[in-house]
């Protein structure tokens, strides 16, 4: 495989990736947070800062876009719910990087 096959298929399984999140919609970032220990808001924020690392400008609600399909705040508004008093427990009790 070459280097450019490879980045092909890295970049097909990053959209995979998130056209998943997006139709889960059900599933709530804190829960990503808990179970995988990243979420939405983490893919976006790698997604620019590997963009900087290029010497490209994406700002954090650009890059929030990309991953959520819509502004932020919508997203917020049409799908987020309350935090759980468990999941606030868990999420305290779990290491984040």
């Amino acid at each position: 495989m070459t280097d450019a096959e490879r980045t092909e298929l890295e970049a097909a399984a990053f959209r995979r990736l998130v056209n998943h999140l997006r139709a889960r919609t059900d599933v709530q970032n804190i829960d990503l947070m808990n179970l995988a220990g990243f979420c939405r808001n983490c893919l976006s924020r790698w997604y620019a800062e590997e963009a900087d690392a290029r010497g490209l400008t994406v700002d954090k609600e650009e890059a929030r876009e990309i991953v959520y399909g819509m502004p932020y705040e919508e997203w917020k508004s049409k799908y987020q719910t309350e935090a759980s008093d468990t999941q606030k427990a868990s999420f305290e009790a779990t290491p984040h990087h």
